[in-house]
């Protein structure tokens, strides 16, 4: 009876460590984005943050709050302004569509009486992005694989094979758009 015991105890440990060890592999479950094959990084939310830029356009119907995270080689690589990004880099882009704040203007009327300030914070999610550094996996494409996620699914192939294109005028900066904001 004992060993039984054992048996199940020692199995439920087991369990415990392949659950815990699974998102800590650096992806989470979930559907893979077409031709690169990446997944959503388990904690990327929690990734130190690399800059900020907000993006508007489209006759004023486009206006998005952005942020750029990165895990630890990535912001290492950035901070010590290193081209190219070691393999294991990986950068999110999260993009939030702009909306105003009446709360937040009010107390910026408080303190800037009469400067007319508006401020706007980021509202729905619209999606998230990745970039994955792998020289060898993905030497076709600069090094770097990509994912556009929205709702936690990847787009389709045809948006993906629009990510090496879009990010080739960036090529002397490794591809990457973002600058680093100490």
């Amino acid at each position: 009876m004992r060993r039984i015991g054992f048996a199940l105890t020692a199995i439920a440990a087991l369990c415990g460590i392949a659950a815990y060890l699974a998102p800590a592999s650096g992806q989470v479950d979930g559907d893979a984005a077409p031709i690169y094959g990446i997944k959503i990084p388990s904690g990327y939310r929690d990734w130190r943050l690399i800059s900020v830029n907000h993006l508007a356009g489209a006759g004023g119907n486009l206006k998005q709050v952005r942020a750029q995270v990165g895990n630890d080689m990535a912001v290492e690589a950035f901070r010590a302004g290193k081209l190219p990004f070691p393999d294991g880099a990986t950068i999110a882009a999260l993009h939030w569509n702009e909306v105003s704040s009446a709360e937040n203007d009010k107390v910026l009327a408080v303190g800037f009486p009469g400067a007319g300030l508006q401020s706007f914070i980021a509202g729905s999610a619209v999606n998230v992005q990745f970039m994955v550094k792998d020289s060898k996996k993905y030497a076709a494409s600069g090094g770097w694989g990509f994912g556009d996620f929205t709702n936690g699914k990847p787009g389709n192939e045809a948006l993906h094979q629009t990510c090496y294109a879009c990010h080739l005028p960036a090529k002397d900066r490794d591809f990457v758009f973002t600058r680093y904001a100490p």
